[in-house]
C-alpha cells in the first residue's frame, strides 16, 4: 500500500513536472511572438539616399509613400528637358492627385487625342521607354501645339503615379476647364510643376 502510494506520488510529480516545463516553453513563446511584433511594427519603408523630400499639408499618406526611380542608365537620347529628382516627385504627386478626379490621359493614342482635340495641360514621357519611335512624334506634336511637356525618368514610376498596374510610355494631365473649383486639390502643385518645366524650356533653347 506504501508502495503504490509512492508510486503515485512520484507520478503526481512527473505530471507537475510537465506540466510546469509545457507551462515555461509556452510564455516563452508568446513573448517571442510578442518581440516578434514589435519587430513587424517598427519596420519603415524603404530609405532614400537622397535628401528628405519635404511634405506639404495637402499631400495625403498615399503621397508619402511615392518612391522615385531616379536610374538615368537608360534614358533615350532626346529625353529633353528632364526633370529633377525632386521635380519628378512632385509632377508624380500631381498626376496622383489629377488621376483621382480623372483629368488625366494615359497612353499614347488618348495623349494624341487629347492634343489633337488642343487640350491644355501637361504631358509627361519616361525617358526609358523603349522602342523609343512609340513616344518620339509626341514632343513635336506639343511644340505645334504649344502644350508643355517634360520627361521623367522611369515608365514605372509614371504607371504607379496614375494608379495603373502597368508600366506607362506617356500621360497627359487635362484639368477641367469647366469646373475650377474641381482643380483646387492639386491647381497650385500644377502651376509650380509648369512654370519649373517652362524654365527647363527656355534653358534648352538658349
Amino acid at each position: 500500500m506504501a508502495k503504490e502510494k509512492k508510486e503515485s506520488k512520484s507520478k503526481k510529480e512527473k505530471k507537475e513536472k510537465k506540466e510546469k516545463t509545457h507551462k515555461e516553453k509556452k510564455e516563452k513563446h508568446s513573448s517571442k511572438n510578442k518581440e516578434d511584433n514589435v519587430m513587424e511594427v517598427d519596420v519603415i519603408s524603404p530609405v532614400s539616399t537622397g535628401p528628405t523630400p519635404t511634405i506639404t499639408p495637402a499631400e495625403t499618406k498615399s503621397d508619402k509613400g511615392l518612391i522615385v526611380h531616379y536610374d538615368l542608365r537608360a534614358l533615350i537620347p532626346f529625353a529633353q528637358p528632364l526633370a529633377s529628382e525632386k521635380l519628378t516627385r512632385e509632377i508624380m504627386i500631381v498626376i496622383r492627385k489629377a488621376a483621382r478626379q480623372r483629368h488625366c490621359r494615359r497612353g499614347v493614342k488618348e495623349t494624341v487625342k487629347a492634343i489633337s482635340k488642343q487640350q491644355k495641360g501637361l504631358v509627361v514621357m519616361a525617358g526609358d521607354v523603349s522602342p523609343m519611335d512609340v513616344i518620339s512624334h509626341i514632343p513635336v506634336l506639343c511644340e505645334d501645339n504649344e502644350i508643355p511637356y517634360i520627361f521623367i525618368p522611369s515608365r514605372a514610376d509614371l504607371g504607379f503615379s496614375c494608379a495603373t498596374k502597368r508600366p506607362t510610355s506617356v500621360v497627359m494631365i487635362v484639368p477641367d476647364r469647366k469646373n475650377e473649383d474641381n482643380n483646387l486639390e492639386y491647381k497650385e502643385s500644377l502651376e509650380k510643376c509648369l512654370n519649373e518645366v517652362k524654365e527647363l524650356e527656355q534653358f534648352m533653347i538658349h
